[in-house]
């Protein structure tokens, strides 16, 4: 009767591998990570290894070809060690998952070996300084001169920007406001491509973000991903995977500081008695436990929707990263609290999720767009 409520013994493999290599390789450094500002680019080589550079890249392309829950499971379980780096492993599979998807036989031969290894490390570049939300607003444009495109502009908020080899771009190539945009992939080495300082953040400290600037910037008309004008509908295909993803982060993240707070409660003694034992502390834990179980449940569904092509998936996968971020954080900010003065310290792990968790209700969509496109599409019935 509980079957289809339990996940199957390979999702648990895959769960318990992504548990494995977190306790083992990400853990344990993630608070120097957050310290030091670090990229650990070497743990995404080893993460590359098992698979985890190409989770829903067909097999056919060298990805391991799974499903968005499965997604959801990896990043969840490496979240429990630092939301930066899981998140940064969520884009990454985006913008290989929209060249394996959208992409013509020449480009996925010469791009995805080295994308799916995580040789080559991936960034994703919608968001410009004037479009944030309204992102069919963008204003980069690339112009056609023989066989180039000529780029100008500038990307806001790129996580991995001047360190990532790949930069799978939204770009304007009409006039058109969404139908005139277009995907193009930009490498490192090309010429008129620059970028910003690293960004001064409250968070994601093991994951730089910066500008990423275009100054007639000549990219090969072969390094365009599907057709003219196509780029808009590639953006809004990926998103529904981006927020399942983020909204994974934010569980993992509250599943690591709910853990955290029991361990805490049950040693911290106050008036002669450890404060696990008052009732005040015992109702907070439940009300962390059970929102984050409801938050989950949701997203799972949401994940198997997407998986399945449902056609309520995007409104799914709005109230799954609305659900999950917002309770996420509530939940990492009501542990902060039963650690008392302690929690605001940098010796324990909670103010760093609270920091990390931040900003997922504001990427892959503001919580309030994902309001919006939940009632929109009530409506829309």
């Amino acid at each position: 009767m509980t079957d289809q409520f339990q996940l199957t013994d390979d999702q648990l493999a895959i769960q318990d591998m992504a548990r494995k290599f977190t306790a083992d390789r990400i853990t344990p450094f993630a608070a120097e990570w957050d310290e030091n500002g670090h990229y650990p680019v070497d743990v995404w080589k080893a993460a590359g290894e098992l698979g985890f550079g190409a989770i829903y890249v067909a097999e056919e392309s060298g990805g391991i070809g799974l499903g968005r829950l499965e997604a959801a499971l990896i990043m969840e379980a490496m979240a429990y060690g630092c939301p930066a780096t899981s998140a940064y492993v969520s884009i990454h599979n985006m913008a290989t998952w929209m060249i394996d998807r959208f992409g013509g036989t020449e480009i996925k031969a010469r791009l995805l070996p080295q994308l799916v290894s995580m040789e080559k490390i991936a960034s994703y570049c919608l968001t410009e300084p004037g479009s944030g939300s309204d992102a069919a607003a963008l204003k980069t444009t690339a112009r056609k001169d023989g066989d180039h495109y000529v780029l100008n502009g500038t990307k806001q908020f790129i996580s991995g920007a001047g360190y990532n080899d790949i930069y799978v771009c939204m770009v304007r190539t009409g006039e058109e406001k969404s139908r005139g945009i277009s995907c193009l992939v930009v490498e490192k080495d090309m010429p008129g491509l620059s970028f910003g300082a690293p960004e001064k953040k409250l968070g994601w400290n093991a994951s730089p973000t910066a500008q990423v600037i275009f100054e007639d910037c000549r990219v090969p008309v072969e390094n365009l991903v599907g057709a003219e004008g196509d780029g808009f509908r590639f953006a809004m295909a990926g998103l529904d995977g981006g927020r399942l993803n983020i909204g994974a982060c934010s569980l993992g993240g509250a599943q690591r500081c709910l853990d955290e707070a029991i361990v805490y409660c049950r040693d911290r003694q106050q008036f002669g008695q450890p404060i696990a034992d008052f009732q005040n502390t015992q109702f907070m834990l439940a009300d962390m436990a059970t929102d984050l179980e409801a938050s989950r449940a949701l997203l799972y569904l949401a994940a198997a929707k997407v998986t399945a092509n449902a056609p309520d998936k995007s409104r799914f996968s709005a109230m799954a990263k609305r659900l999950a971020t917002d309770n996420g954080s509530k939940i990492v900010n009501d542990a902060l609290q039963l650690f008392g003065g302690y929690g605001y310290l940098k010796d324990y792990p909670i103010e760093r999720f609270w920091r990390d968790l931040r900003v997922h209700s504001i990427l892959e969509g503001t919580n309030q767009v994902m309001r919006m496109i939940v009632g929109r599409d009530l409506l829309r019935q």
